[in-house]
């Protein structure tokens, strides 16, 4: 495959090195832009050693050949790792003022940018308006990571992970992201987020979901030319531009609001951390503080089990007149294991309890998966086979799960 590596000018321009070892590695032929900043970091020696290509960041050389045009043709995938708020601006304006940006006008073939630099930057409007914009013309834009930056400081920006980066770029290639059209037209219902049981009208029973993970398979299902809907409990995150969205508080809504959607539903993936309890009253006011020092009691009661309740449901809907296809059930599976079990094991008892089709096991706890930008699953078929653990940004993941429920639903 044909690949050229734009490199944007900050500090984590040597980490593009690496990425450029890992696709020169798997026996694709790279060509590296480097914009004239990325040079005050890491010189055009470097990338044409560990290329073979000569390098170039100008229009002005080679001028016989039009650079731009050949490699923007030619290309069959272009990724640019850092992608910094710079970069990310001309792109987005369509400015084709150096030889990268006049090389992403000319693209063919897909288009992956690795972001990199300070939180403030990554989270101005400016950037995060510059990023919608380049999604909606079908540019994949991963999520960087949150962690060290320049200085002191930590926080989201950081450039994800050469082997992310690698097998993300090669997701939008393969079947696995963006533009394949492996699900076009397709309806994907994903719960998503993390439900809230009230207590009284201002305390609940939550969890810490954050709704990262659902975001990213909603941008994956997108990606492959489906039409999504959102049910969408408690996020942090906003969703991507051009999902329905189906808005729900409690267990209960989000039950009903994915029963409803199941008819007209071609894959559903269960992402959201659903509360397998809830209060058996609501109390009509604030619960307050007993002058006599005693506490209060809970009641708990169990929770409906919406993979199940939908799993049921499809069997009713398979066999009903018009229904013109097979409808692919996913669900998530957060274990932490215990004293009885591993996770994996708790896991595989779950799947053939509930009877969807494949369950994505993710081992969760305080500091792992919650709120972070990566992930690590094992997807586990029905048919009985499990993969090996996938381990990267939660859009790589995203891009794995939307795959394999697309696979199954062409059988």
């Amino acid at each position: 495959m044909r690949i050229v590596l734009g490199v944007g000018g900050g500090i984590a321009a040597y980490k593009a090195a690496s990425l450029l070892r890992l696709f020169t590695e798997s026996g694709h032929d790279v060509t590296v832009i480097p914009t004239e900043a990325a040079t005050r970091f890491v010189g055009t020696a470097t990338w044409e050693a560990l290329s073979g290509h000569p390098v170039s960041n100008s229009v002005w050389d080679d001028v016989d050949k039009v650079n731009h045009v050949r490699l923007g043709h030619e290309a069959d995938l272009i990724v640019v790792a850092p992608a910094t708020a710079d970069v990310l601006a001309r792109a987005a304006a369509g400015l084709a003022d150096d030889l990268l940006t006049g090389t992403l006008l000319m693209a063919r073939g897909p288009v992956v940018m690795a972001p990199a630099m300070h939180t403030e930057m990554w989270r101005h409007a400016a950037t995060r308006a510059n990023v919608e914009v380049l999604r909606s013309r079908g540019i994949t834009v991963i999520e960087p990571t949150s962690g060290r930056l320049t200085g002191a400081d930590s926080g989201p920006g950081r450039l994800p992970e050469p082997a992310d980066i690698f097998a993300a770029a090669l997701a939008a290639t393969d079947g696995g992201g963006a533009g394949d059209g492996a699900l076009q037209g397709k309806r994907v219902t994903i719960s998503v987020g993390g439900t809230r049981e009230a207590l009284d009208p201002v305390r609940f029973l939550g969890n810490r979901s954050s709704g990262k993970q659902g975001m990213a398979l909603a941008e994956a299902a997108l990606a492959q030319g489906a039409l999504v809907t959102l049910v969408l409990a408690h996020a942090e995150v906003a969703p991507p531009r051009g999902c329905d969205i189906v808005r729900v508080e409690s267990a209960l809504q989000l039950r009903d609001a994915v029963l409803e959607a199941l008819p007209a539903t071609d894959v559903l993936v269960m992402a959201a951390a659903v509360a397998d309890f809830r209060p058996a009253e609501t109390a009509a006011t604030k619960i307050k503080k007993n002058d006599d020092g005693t506490d209060p009691v809970l009641t708990l009661v169990r929770n409906p089990d919406v993979l199940r309740d939908a799993v049921l449901a499809r069997e009713a809907l398979l066999g009903r007149d018009g229904r013109d296809g097979p409808l692919v059930i996913a669900g998530f599976a957060a274990e932490t294991g215990d004293a009885t079990a591993d996770p994996l094991t708790h896991a595989r008892a779950k799947l053939a309890r509930k009877g969807c089709d494949f369950l994505v096991l993710n081992v969760v706890g305080s500091d792992r998966v919650f709120g972070a930008d990566s992930n690590e699953v094992t997807i586990l078929d029905a048919g009985g086979s499990e993969s090996a653990p996938l381990r990267g940004t939660k859009r790589v993941v995203a891009d794995a799960v939307i795959s394999h429920a697309a696979s199954l639903l062409a059988r």
